[in-house]
């Protein structure tokens, strides 16, 4: 066990399915025990290491009196809620790698481990347990971008009342084949929550079915409060914040009622993505904010209105809040992934995406940090864009346009001075008989690498722009270099396939003949054994034979594609 390791605070928890409560002992009189111990009278100090500093972390808020109240309100709500017959205890786990690339503590509580791998079953089921009989008898219905869905469906399935749930059309396919697995009626309707609610309402009334509120209702909000029932349960040392995704805001309105009713030192923040910002925006505006459009990645959270009852908490009891963008999630989504093999959602890696910007801005260190990872109901095709960003999210690729000198040994020269970096990806099309444009990709371990590597190119005489922020490179530019050009003439097209490790492309390069000049060249690592590389060549017409003797001995596998029809229609 490493440093790191030993100094990560003890951690508790049960993973039996009823919560794991001892037989015989009331749920709600459990919870009173296990989360009324003493606390510290200043929680950080007492697990800082022998000479550090405290974190520089803003105290927690003040509670006004109405906070107070909805607090301790909630907390009977939640001690008394019902969820373990289709829920389990998640575990609390240390994100070991990341909490030492961070230098702070940084845990996981794993809401994606549930049967429907979401928190949602908590409180749809708290909802649906306390209808009375006939409601139940009429049927549920509700609107869901998915996950609450699955878990009305689950609660239905066990309680034997009928469920139609009206899901968006963006919803991934994986969640709409869950709820149907489940035994749910899926409708889809709208491009997004508020649209699919929208005719909910509507058809609500018309079939006389109970609704059942993705996170705008006391029961629902009390149903997901347990997740910090269980989390200062499993961890009754000190935490310095949680970090915990908004979509409408009932997971963070049952959590922040729970820890300020009981550990109110402990600071709730709240993470939205730039472009689904209802909450954040209601809040600063001192009422609840209708967005005119969200962002559909992060669909879990993709919500144009919060709800009333959940603003009402929100604004007295969340003490902050953090923006983050794309990147940032497909990168805490890696981050978790290296820690657990488990693969998130968007929306369950908000709050890891969160403490990771959190700590950069406010400098933390040995700061005891909670994510809930509150979801994992990912498309599997959305994983090949997660990839992509998430290299820019870590702040591990650069991109760069460099104008090289349309002259052979050039681009061998440009790959010398990038040395032993990894090149992720290099794209360039011969268009002018003076220079060329290549778009380059670079591996990097720091963004303060981006800066030197431009000042070499510079200094060797090769004009260098930074692309590394820019959206139309990294979204389009990228794979759109190439296309006809006029100066590609006696050239030849081959695909090779080039082992992945570092010196491949130099051996390429230093084993053509001075007089071949490189008129095409794309390359983008994917994370294979080799990269596929197509690459084309001006050999006049007297060379052929020594190019196929340069081929022969290269050792490269590789196709010749020159007389594909697809060459003649866009490349030449």
């Amino acid at each position: 066990m490493d440093s790191s390791e030993k100094r990560c605070p003890p951690i508790v928890s049960s993973t039996s399915i009823n919560g794991g409560f001892g037989p015989g002992l009331p749920r709600s009189r459990a919870f009173f025990l296990r989360g009324d111990n003493p606390r510290p009278s200043n929680p950080r100090l007492t697990t800082m290491p022998a000479g550090k500093k405290e974190p520089v972390l803003p105290p927690a808020r003040e509670l006004t009196p109405k906070g107070r109240r909805i607090a301790n309100d909630y907390l009977r709500r939640i001690l008394t809620a019902s969820v373990y017959d289709v829920a389990r205890e998640t575990p609390l786990e240390p994100a070991r790698s990341l909490s030492r690339r961070v230098g702070n503590h940084v845990l996981l509580k794993r809401e994606d481990q549930q049967p429907v791998f979401s928190f949602k079953l908590r409180g749809a089921y708290n909802k649906m347990v306390h209808l009375p009989a006939e409601a139940l008898q009429r049927g549920v219905i509700c609107a869901s971008a998915g996950n609450h869905a699955q878990g009305v469906a689950l609660a239905a399935k066990r309680l034997n009342c009928r469920a139609l749930v009206v899901m968006p059309v963006t919803t991934p396919r994986l969640k709409v084949d869950a709820v149907q697995a489940l035994g749910g009626e899926v409708l889809l309707h709208g491009d997004s929550y508020s649209d699919a609610y929208t005719h909910a309402a509507q058809l609500q009334q018309q079939q006389g079915l109970t609704f059942v509120h993705p996170f705008d209702d006391p029961d629902v909000i009390a149903g997901q409060g347990t997740v910090a029932v269980e989390l200062l349960r499993q961890h009754e040392g000190p935490i310095d914040a949680v970090f915990v995704a908004i979509g409408g805001g009932g997971l963070i309105s049952g959590v922040a009622a729970y820890i300020k009713a009981l550990r109110p030192e402990v600071r709730v923040i709240g993470v939205q993505t730039a472009d689904s910002d209802a909450m954040l925006q209601s809040v600063r505006r001192g009422r609840r904010v209708t967005l005119s459009d969200v962002g559909l990645f992060s669909d879990g959270t993709a919500v144009k209105l919060v709800g009333a009852e959940t603003f009402r908490i929100a604004r007295e009891l969340v003490d902050d809040y953090v923006v983050v963008d794309t990147d940032a999630v497909c990168a805490a989504i890696k981050d978790v992934f290296q820690d657990t093999r488990s693969i998130l959602e968007p929306a369950g890696a908000l709050g890891v995406a969160a403490i990771k910007q959190y700590v950069a801005q406010h400098k933390l260190k040995g700061a005891t940090l909670v994510a809930i990872t509150c979801g994992a109901n990912m498309n599997f095709d959305r994983l090949r864009f997660v990839a992509e960003r998430a290299e820019f999210g870590e702040q591990r690729e650069a991109l760069f346009v460099v104008t090289i000198p349309e002259e052979r040994g050039s681009f061998k020269r440009l790959c010398e001075l990038l040395g032993s970096r990894s090149v992720t990806e290099f794209n360039y099309r011969i268009s002018d008989p003076q220079a060329a444009q290549v778009f380059v990709g670079i591996a990097i371990q720091r963004r303060e690498e981006i800066e030197r590597i431009a000042r070499t190119l510079e200094k060797h005489g090769f004009a260098t722009v930074d692309l590394t922020d820019d959206e139309l490179a990294k979204e389009h530019v990228r794979h759109m270099v190439g296309g006809r050009s006029e100066l590609a003439r006696e050239e030849r097209l081959f695909r090779f396939q080039f082992p992945e490790r570092p010196g491949a492309l130099m051996r390429f390069l230093a084993a053509m003949h001075p007089g071949w000049n490189i008129s095409l060249f794309n390359y983008r690592n994917q994370g294979a054994d080799y990269g596929r590389i197509l690459v084309g060549i001006q050999v006049p017409r007297g060379d052929g034979k020594a190019f196929d003797e340069f081929l022969r001995t290269l050792a490269y596998p590789f196709i010749e594609e020159t007389g594909n029809p697809l060459v003649s229609r866009f490349l030449q």
